[in-house]
């Protein structure tokens, strides 16, 4: 069957024949080599010769440009020579261990650099299909990342594309070998771009999906929902994102108990909770709020769903006896009704993507076709229609699943060790090039409700790729702020605005994951692999190219009313954006929160653009007035990146871009002029750790600058001064707070101040504050400011 078949999803370019020029081997050999670039060599074996030249769901271009190598043959062994690997292969034998092997340039083990086909390579991980029913940690698969310097993808049986919009199997026979070698050393962030090369880069995100997403498994009704968004606009807490569960369509109904299914897919809206189902999602959108809808598509099309009879149309299916319509995405004819007769009129009222909540495992009914890759691919390019930024919302169903952000994750455990993997798990994703999950913030189910957690769950949530609020079926489970006690709800709030504030760096950052290859979380050692602290903090991560987030995921100590987190700081200076405070890097520490803090730090010369208002609204738009928050001590630049949404990818997208650049010699922060845009905006900068005095004479650790409406073709200038310094921190002014809410003796209290507030040297202050009696808590929460 033609292309026609599928038109127009069947609109998916691929470029999976190689240049001849990048391959030794083939036609009547039964190896094949690919030189797809310097560091990833495809490597093939066909008993038949028959290699394969479709595109598999993992590799879709492989017409890469072909880079310098040489081969030499001799005596029966096939070298194949490039700047980054010298493969060495005896030729004509099976692939095995000694007959196949890769040495990588560098020293990257203890022994030596060399890869054997076959061996377990030692791969830092990828990410996982799911965290469903996950209390901690799980396994993750693998990645393209590896500290002995080379890894491997096997791509022998994954699913292919038949060249005509559509999916299909391996060739039949035993003993093939389809396998990709990664040898990029230590450069992570090289391996993930051969990756993207490979693979096709992760897609321009909408600027609304970097908002807040809510979230609630729970039986709304229009009102309901609607009074809820009303009330978060009360309390000035922003949305982007609405999220509808299973209940918009009917799933108790008499109907669906007598057909002897689950009713967890459905198509029929449930009019007793939705009686106008288009104004309900009119409503929503003028709140400006996109609208996700939640589809198990598993047990197909029932006979009391308002759609049957139009499917039955659509698929020739025989209503004399009201069977039901078989849920099969691997039939071309179902996938096309799928879409057009069975989603297009929800979507027509408003519905603007699927949360495709996939519970039927991995198999269809043709062998080697996973059908969650299936809906995947084919809800994004569907979405791609009727949508310039196209999103779909699912699980992750292996390599190559980020070309379909946003990733659904599943339903976890709701307790502290289901959060302490979470950093991890977001930041190992990019190994494998996976770079936008989302998960339920604050954990799904079971547990026990604790203020503390699901206050530090959402401050993860605010510095994650999404940030949704999720909840399972249950009266107590919930999210909104106003459910937990005084304290908590007046934190969640200020981070939820914050998340807001932040789009202006995130959608920059979207960008550059779009066109740099460069995930939003990444794990330390990407920045820093030769330092083996790095591999030491797997929670802690880059956020963007600015930030470093240390994430706190275990409770406070009660007496102290603090939490700890550790990290590791590498070598500059750099400041908390949150609290001021100034630390040397280089070294581990031990950082202490109150719960209304959270450890985000940025290093000298870094500038992070925020929307400047405090209490941002829904939808997540380019904002009228932006703060510049800018840390001195180093050069620096910043480029902000906006667009007017227009552009399918980003490609073709119109870019907004304003350079900002500071200089430290002259202490200068320029705005230069804008290109693309033409409206002039208010412009504020906070000079982090630089003492001010505000207008009541306290003193702050920042100084604010206002300049006002600042015209997008001048831009500005301001000048602090030769060589400006960030400050020494106030160690008194950061203990005292510490002391005074501590719940310990009076006397302690005393001792500790005496040594703090004391004129001796700090390594005698250090020695005398071992020597007092206080827990390790309090200790380290005390000399974190002395040793900063």
């Amino acid at each position: 069957m033609g292309e026609s078949a599928l038109s127009p999803r069947s609109n998916f370019p691929v470029k999976p024949i190689a240049n001849p020029q990048a391959i030794v081997g083939g036609g009547s050999h039964k190896y094949r080599f690919t030189v797809l670039t310097d560091g990833l060599l495809r490597y093939e074996w066909a008993p038949d010769t028959q290699f394969e030249d479709r595109a598999s769901v993992f590799a879709i271009n492989r017409d890469l440009p072909v880079p310098e190598f040489r081969i030499i043959n001799k005596n029966g062994i096939l070298e194949i020579i490039t700047q980054k690997f010298h493969l060495t292969y005896e030729e004509g034998h099976e692939f095995s261990a000694s007959s196949l092997s890769a040495g990588v340039n560098g020293n990257f083990s203890c022994h030596s650099s060399v890869w054997h086909y076959g061996e377990v390579c030692g791969n830092m991980g990828g990410t996982a299909r799911t965290l469903d029913e996950v209390d901690g940690r799980c396994a993750l698969g693998p990645g393209v990342v590896s500290r002995n310097g080379y890894t491997t993808i096997d791509d022998s049986v994954s699913m292919l594309f038949d060249g005509y919009g559509f999916v299909a199997t391996r060739r039949p026979g035993a003993g093939r070998v389809d396998g990709y070698l990664f040898a990029y050393g230590h450069d992570y962030a090289g391996a993930v771009k051969a990756l993207y090369a490979l693979s096709e880069n992760q897609p321009l995100l909408p600027r609304w999906a970097l908002g807040n997403w809510w979230s609630r498994y729970y039986a709304y009704s229009d009102k309901e929902y609607l009074t809820l968004m009303d009330k978060f606009e009360e309390e000035k807490i922003p949305f982007s994102v609405a999220v509808i569960d299973m209940d918009w369509h009917i799933t108790d109904d008499p109907k669906v108990q007598a057909s002897g299914k689950t009713g967890w897919t459905g198509y029929t809206w449930n009019k007793k909770l939705f009686p106008d189902p288009k104004k309900f999602l009119s409503a929503l959108h003028e709140k400006k709020l996109r609208v996700t809808v939640n589809d198990h598509p598993a047990d197909g099309v029932q006979n009391y769903e308002d759609l049957y009879p139009a499917m039955a149309k659509a698929l020739s299916h025989s209503t004399e006896n009201n069977d039901p319509i078989h849920f099969d995405i691997t039939d071309r004819n179902f996938l096309n009704a799928f879409f057009d007769v069975l989603h297009r009129p929800i979507e027509d009222q408003g519905v603007d993507f699927w949360w495709v909540d996939w519970q039927q495992g991995s198999h269809s009914r043709i062998p080697g076709i996973d059908p969650l890759w299936v809906l995947n691919h084919f809800h994004f390019l569907d979405n791609a229609l009727h949508h310039e930024r196209p999103l779909t919302f699912s699980r992750y169903a292996g390599p190559g699943s980020h070309r379909y952000p946003v990733g659904f994750s599943g339903d976890t455990i709701v307790t502290w060790d289901s959060l302490a993997f979470q950093p991890e798990f977001t930041a190992t994703a990019s190994n494998i090039g996976y770079g936008w999950w989302s998960h339920d913030i604050g954990g799904h189910m079971g547990g026990v409700k604790d203020d503390e957690m699901a206050t530090r769950w959402l401050q993860f949530g605010c510095f994650s790729p999404i940030l949704r609020l999720h909840s399972s079926v249950s009266q107590w489970t919930r999210k909104e702020p106003w459910t937990y006690g005084v304290e908590a709800e007046k934190v969640m709030t200020e981070f939820l605005r914050f998340r807001h504030r932040l789009i202006p760096y995130l959608y920059t950052m979207n960008v550059k994951a779009a066109t740099e290859g460069i995930p939003l979380v990444r794990p330390m050692y990407w920045e820093y692999p030769e330092e083996d602290e790095a591999y030491k903090v797997p929670n802690q991560y880059l956020f963007g190219t600015k930030l470093i987030v240390i994430p706190i995921t275990a409770p406070q100590d009660p007496k102290l009313r603090m939490a700890r987190t550790k990290g590791w700081l590498p070598p500059g200076r750099y400041v908390d954006i949150f609290s001021g405070a100034v630390y040397e890097g280089d070294r581990f520490l031990s950082l202490s929160r109150k719960l209304d803090q959270y450890p985000v730090l940025a290093k000298s010369g870094s500038i992070i653009p925020l929307d400047a208002s405090t209490e941002p609204g829904n939808g997540g738009e380019n904002p009228d007035s932006i703060e510049i928050l800018v840390v001195i001590g180093a050069d620096g630049e910043f480029e902000l990146i906006e667009d007017d949404g227009t552009g399918s990818s980003a490609k073709d997208c119109t870019f907004k871009r304003t350079s900002i650049k500071y200089t430290q010699a002259d202490g200068t922060l320029s705005i230069l002029s804008s290109v693309g845009h033409s409206e002039d905006r208010v412009w504020t900068v906070r000079f982090l750790a630089f003492r001010d005095l505000n207008i009541r004479g306290k003193q702050e650790h920042f100084k604010r600058v206002n300049l006002g409406k600042v015209p997008a073709d001048v831009g500005a200038k301001i000048t602090l001064g030769p060589n400006p310094e960030l400050i020494q921190n106030d160690v008194e002014a950061f203990i005292r707070p510490i002391l005074v809410d501590a719940q310990i003796r009076f006397d302690l209290k005393e001792d500790i101040w005496k040594v703090v507030a004391g004129k001796a040297p700090v390594t005698q202050k250090v020695s005398s504050l071992l020597a007092l009696e206080m827990s390790g808590d309090l200790r380290d929460a005390v000399l974190e400011y002395v040793l900063a």
